[in-house]
């Protein structure tokens, strides 16, 4: 297979012979100028009006979670998640090495530090053999004073382990069930970064409501979008009101006197941005097929070439958020990328490895020759809802 068959097969895809090819574009087919018009009309157009809450409800009835809280964007969501399961300064929280830039931020935002594990090549996502091993091989278990659990201190730091942040990588679920067995072990707390998972599911069960926290995400470029925006996912009554109450200021409730019981943090979703997510939302199944149709069209494209299609894994379904290849070496992924930018078919490699990147190179890791061996080789290509 040739780069040019490539590119020629996608401007086919997407009835288009000459005009650049982005990655994936947002798709406003449904009602969003209508609701969007009608915020502007109630003047309710800030944290405070129905789309808000309608959002949360048609989110947490399609995840299957008891509730559902929007924030104003993922990483918002992902930092208010680590606040919830109460991470500490000084804390160690581990995560992939292969991931976006969001995930080792929010950890940093607590004034911990991000710990990097490896993931599985199947899946992208992290690895709970390698979990297992660097918990075993690295920590010691300790009576941790700030929590009164017993958990994993990490010999080399002497700081303890508290929590862990499995992502679901382009939609294509982790293997979640025995990560968060191997973090019942060592009394460490799972938060879920399903943030380019929706519509995604391992053995029928939606990405985001396994662990007791899961997060969401609705940028620009993600299956559906708000424009930004996140959610916070979870079947516990007293998280899911500490969540709603910390991402609204820590207002107190009153008709009129400003009174805030702790530090909050102002990461609400406005009302015209859940007015997208409702209108994007009435078209989630729709657009969830006609990306699993472009899927199928991949995969039989690349059948019997040199280049590896991305399939979703036994047990689980994708959304195939982003498409992704594995292309043979770094050389040949650097021609595939160089050309068909060049042709104006945007494609774009995987992220650099977190511990590469100059802010967290100090950070513990443990062996990471499944996710180097991925950064040399993934690139996502065109993904964007077909006709």
């Amino acid at each position: 297979m040739s780069n040019l068959s490539f590119v020629k097969f996608v401007r086919d895809i997407y009835d288009n012979t000459e005009d650049f090819i982005p990655l994936h574009p947002p798709i406003f087919g449904g009602n969003e100028k209508k609701y969007l018009n009608e915020c502007i009309d109630s003047t309710f157009v800030s944290s405070v009006g129905k789309f808000v809450n309608q959002f949360e409800e048609m989110m947490a009835e399609f995840t299957g979670s008891k509730y559902a809280i929007a924030a104003v964007n993922g990483t918002a969501a992902l930092h208010m998640a680590l606040i919830l399961a109460n991470v500490k300064p000084k804390d160690e929280v581990i995560t992939q090495a292969l991931t976006f830039i969001s995930t080792a931020n929010a950890i940093s935002y607590c004034h911990a530090t991000p710990v990097f594990v490896d993931v599985d090549k199947d899946t992208m996502g992290m690895s709970p053999v390698s979990l297992k091993q660097f918990l075993t091989e690295n920590t010691t278990q300790k009576l941790n004073s700030q929590t009164n659990k017993i958990q994993p201190l990490n010999n080399v730091t002497g700081n303890f382990v508290t929590a862990c942040i499995p992502m679901h990588t382009f939609g294509h679920p982790v293997r979640i069930e025995e990560i968060i067995q191997v973090c019942g072990e060592f009394n460490i707390v799972v938060i879920e970064d399903a943030a380019e998972s929706l519509g995604s599911y391992r053995n029928g069960q939606h990405t985001g409501t396994f662990a007791e926290i899961g997060t969401l995400s609705f940028n620009g470029n993600k299956t559906i979008t708000t424009g930004g925006g996140g959610m916070i996912l979870t079947n516990n009554e007293e998280i899911a009101k500490r969540a709603k109450h910390l991402t609204t200021t820590a207002k107190v409730p009153h008709k009129w006197n400003y009174i805030h019981d702790e530090i909050g943090y102002n990461y609400r979703l406005t009302n015209l941005a859940a007015a997208l997510g409702v209108a994007q939302m009435e078209q989630l199944e729709d657009i969830l097929n006609r990306k699993r149709i472009l899927a199928s069209k991949y995969k039989a494209f690349f059948e019997g070439s040199d280049i590896e299609f991305v399939t979703e894994n036994e047990n689980t379904r994708a959304n195939y958020w982003l498409n992704a290849v594995l292309l043979k070496n770094r050389v040949e992924r650097e021609a595939f990328l160089d050309f068909t930018n060049a042709q104006g078919v945007m494609t774009r490699p995987i992220w650099e490895l977190m511990n590469r990147l100059e802010m967290f190179k100090t950070s513990p890791k443990a062996d990471l020759s499944n996710s180097e061996w991925l950064a040399d080789r993934v690139v996502n290509i065109s993904s964007g809802v077909i006709n």
